[in-house]
Parts: structure tokens; sequence; C-alpha cells
């Protein structure tokens, strides 16, 4: 049994939850046609008649809430390997630089790591030691993490991930939110938190019909936080998770008391209209608008062929679900689009910084965490195809009415500037310069969002 309003096991014993949630967890995570399949070859496959009968209580109460645990097959993980060391590498790039993309040098060093040193279970672990969850919304089933804080009065608080991160970016934030006394924080800053996998990410299912973009993701954080018994609660979001939240505050329910967003959408018609036609900074634009301008122009100049690609054919993509290294290749690069001269995840593999800032808790093991959450659960495709359901741009001005906090991170895409931000968020209750991080800042700087997150919500609780 599940309580639904903690989102909590309860009942049975421990032995029974971890069996039954395992079996879950690789159902989900390989999308077998049965129970049985997924554990053919397993050494488990003797438990299917007791999973029949789990499977067919659920199947009764598809809302019901359900006990995820993370079991990868060691098959899985020798099949990850033997691709990896199997891959037929091209020549190397013509120029000393990275102008025409990820250097063979260093995606073979990371290949090298992958298929030798690194070890998922530690990643399997982190995960399995939290509460995760499934359930079914508007047909699809969605994977979440739910920490409930120890002290009274938490703010609830949902938080969404983006492209090419997963749940993996929020783990570090999850204790300093839950148990801020700890992180130097004070028990009347406690969040209860709530982090799910976008669908086609991760663990959550891959739809198989069009349609699940912003809009509909939106309505569904609105049904899981309900059905987790919260009257009331705030969002938070960077990346797509931004474009989520967006979303949430535009259709403005009024469970939704606020957003945060680390990547905040604030461009202004007139200047989004002079950027479309790559024209020269307009005249009159402060300092920090002229920054964001450069900023702008460079990044939708030079690093948003990625996001074209799977906003007009994610489906061509078919070399990510055949090889680790293309898929590895393209989440590196791609996802390294953010920052100057370097981003995150190149900063985190090879020690670079971000705007003379270094990655912080970033690491490789991190970066690879990600990757291979997108190779076991075969979703990358599933996840381009998010661009493809994108019906708003993320950068332009979010026109926002409820209550919002911003923080803008160095190494972000551009830093928005305060004046352009009180134009979108009509409602800014919090808006602050961090002085180190970027794209990822729950997985750059967990202790600095946290602390954002704290201070930006205090006027709401």
């Amino acid at each position: 049994m599940t309580n639904a309003t903690s989102g909590q096991p309860g009942g049975g014993s421990r032995r029974r939850f971890l069996k039954t949630s395992s079996m879950l967890g690789v159902a989900v995570a390989f999308g077998p046609a049965t129970i049985g399949e997924a554990f053919a070859g397993s050494g488990i496959a003797e438990e299917e008649d007791a999973m029949t009968q789990t499977s067919a209580t659920q199947a009764a109460d598809k809302t019901a809430i359900r006990p995820f645990h993370v079991n990868v097959p060691e098959a899985e993980l020798t099949e990850l390997s033997r691709r990896t060391n199997a891959t037929r590498w091209p020549d190397r790039e013509t120029v000393t630089d990275e102008s025409q993309g990820l250097p063979l040098a260093t995606i073979q060093e990371l290949a090298r790591y992958w298929a030798t040193d690194y070890d998922w279970r530690k990643c399997e672990a982190k995960l399995n030691a939290l509460p995760q969850f499934i359930t079914e919304i508007d047909g699809l089933d969605i994977h979440f993490i739910h920490v409930r804080s120890k002290h009274e009065n938490a703010l609830p608080m949902i938080v969404t991930h983006g492209w090419p991160g997963s749940i993996i970016e929020q783990l570090k934030i999850i204790d300093p939110l839950t148990n801020p006394t700890a992180h130097g924080g004070s028990a009347s800053d406690a969040f209860h938190v709530v982090i799910p996998s976008l669908p086609g990410f991760g663990f959550s299912a891959r739809p198989t019909t069009s349609g699940w973009g912003l809009e509909r993701t939106a309505s569904a954080w609105l049904v899981l936080m309900k059905r987790l018994g919260y009257a009331q609660f705030v969002a938070q979001g960077g990346d797509l998770g931004a474009g989520v939240c967006t979303m949430m505050a535009k259709h403005a329910p009024p469970e939704l008391l606020g957003i945060h967003t680390n990547f905040p959408g604030t461009i202004p018609p007139e200047i989004a209209r002079a950027l479309q036609c790559a024209d020269p900074p307009p005249p009159g634009l402060s300092a920090d608008e002229g920054r964001a301008y450069e900023q702008l122009t460079n990044l939708f100049a030079k690093k948003r062929a990625y996001a074209q690609m799977m906003a007009t054919r994610p489906q061509t993509l078919y070399g990510l679900a055949d090889s680790p290294v293309c898929l590895a290749a393209w989440l590196f690069d791609h996802g390294d689009g953010y920052g100057q001269p370097a981003a995150s995840i190149t900063s985190a593999v090879l020690g670079r910084t971000i705007n003379g800032h270094p990655a912080g808790d970033l690491t490789r093991d991190d970066v690879l965490d990600d990757f291979t959450l997108y190779w076991l659960t075969n979703t990358a495709i599933s996840a381009a195809r998010f661009y493809w359901e994108l019906h708003l741009n993320l950068y332009n001005a979010a026109d926002v009415d409820i209550p919002a906090a911003v923080s803008v991170f160095p190494g972000e895409n551009y830093q928005a500037p305060r004046s352009w931000t009180e134009r979108a968020y009509h409602k800014l209750i919090y808006y602050n310069q961090v002085d180190r991080g970027g794209h990822y800042a729950a997985w750059e700087q967990p202790k600095l969002l946290s602390e954002d997150l704290r201070a930006g919500f205090r006027s709401l609780r």
C-alpha cells in the first residue's frame, strides 16, 4: 500500500516492498511488453506469478502512487561497455579548436572512462536511497522523487529538470531544501520536494502519441501535487523546466503560490524582433541590456542548431538510440552550448571554467550518471521530441502575472537584465545575480541555488 498524501510506502514488510518496487522499476525503465519479459535471464523470473497479482491490483486503480526502485540488469551495463568499446571512430577534426564540434580526443577519453572505470551502481544507490514513485496521469506513467521535510509547515515545491538533464540534476539540492538546519538555514525555510521526470525522460513513460509538451506537462504537475495532498505549493525550474513553470504560471491555478526560475524568459518583443532579423543592438540599451543582446546574438547564431534539429526532425536521430558514444557526444556538445567560453559539462569533464567560474560541484561522474540514464532508458529520441512539442519560445518575455522569483547565474546562456525581468514577470518578488554557477545551477552550485530558493520564496510562506 502507498499513502497517497505522503507518497511514502506503508504496510507490508520492507523486503516485500523492495522486491515489488524493484520489479516495477525495471519494467518501467526498459518498457517490456510483460513483467516476465523484464526479468528474462535475470534470475528472478519465478516471481512473475506474484507480480501478476500485484499488477492486476494496480491496474484497477491507475492513479495509485506506486513505489519505484531502480535495479538495472547487469547485462545492460555489460552491453553498454561493449558498444562503447566497439565504436567506429571518425578522423580527428582538421582544426585545433572546437569550432567543428566536440574534439575526437575529448570524446575518446570520456568513452574510455565510461567503458572501463565508471560505476553506474553508485548512481543507482543514490536514487534508491530516496523515496521514488510512479503514478499514471492523463494516460502516462510519471516517475517522481518525493522527499518530505521533518520540519513543520514546510512549503511544498515541485522542481522540474531540463534537457539534456534529468532528475540527476536535482539530487544535490534535496537535503539542503528538506533539511535546511543542516545546511545553514532555518527550519522555517524548509520545503517538501517533489522532482518528477519529464514525459519521455528517464523513468517516466515514453509518450506514444503527440501532445505531451509544456501545456500538458504543466497540467500533469498540478494533478500530481494535488494527488500528493498539497493544497498549495510553489514550482521551480531551469531550461525546459523553466518553460513548465512559465506554463503553470500562465494557467495560474489557485494552488500555485509562485514560481522560481534560474532560466528566465525576459526578451521584450521589440528586442526579439531585432534578434530575429540579426540586427545590430537597438539604440538606447543600458550596459547590461547590451551585454545580454550580444550574448543572445552569439547564442542564436552559433549554438542552437541542436534545438532546431530536435524541434523539426527528432525522429531522424536514430544514432542516439544505437550508439552510446553518439548519444554522449550529442548530449555533451549540445548540452555544452551554454556559457562562454566553455560550459558546465566541459568544465566538469576537462576542468575548465565558465566565464572564469569553476563548475562547482559538477563532476565527470555526475555527467555520466545523466548520460547513462538516457542510454539505459532509451529516452534520447523521446526526450528530443519534447522540443518538437514546444509551442513557447523559452527566451521571450514570460508575461507571468503570479509571484515570481528569478536567479541569474553568470555562466547562463545570457544574463537577464533586471529591467527586462521586471517587464516579463509582473509580480517579481525576488531578483538576484549570483556570483558563480551556470546553466545547470542545481548540479553545479546546489548550495547557492538552495539559498536562493529559500530567499526567493520566503515572502510566500
